[in-house]
């Protein structure tokens, strides 16, 4: 016997999930190695729900080498996303404006796919 998916209440659960669009500032070398298709993950601070079949919206902006000054340079790319993994593990931030952020909350490591 065939079922629909709105038969199903698992199945429902899952296709009629409202997809959430979530908005972040990203560095042009990192924005430039997504848009390339080189680089299919992000890792950001634990400090936003983001679960799979989101859309990523990732805004370019320009830093200053301190992280102190940025400015938004108009390019931005929407990515799906997949899977999410959470860590602690994040003993390579350097700035500590960024370790601060992960000491508080933690990380997500965040695969990416075409929108």
């Amino acid at each position: 016997m065939e079922t629909s998916a709105g038969s199903n209440p698992v199945l429902s659960a899952k296709i009629d999930k409202k997809m959430t669009e979530i908005h972040k500032k990203i560095n042009r070398e990192y924005y430039e190695l997504i848009a390339s298709g080189q680089k299919t993950f992000e890792y950001r601070a634990n400090d936003f729900v983001c679960r799979p079949g989101d859309v990523l919206v990732l805004e370019e902006y320009e830093y200053t080498d301190d992280g102190k000054e940025r400015w938004p340079t108009g390019r931005a790319i929407r990515k799906r996303v997949g899977h999410v993994a959470k860590t602690k593990d994040f003993a390579w931030a350097l700035r500590p404006d960024v370790k601060e952020i992960l000491d508080q909350n933690g990380a997500q490591i965040i695969s990416l796919l075409d929108d």
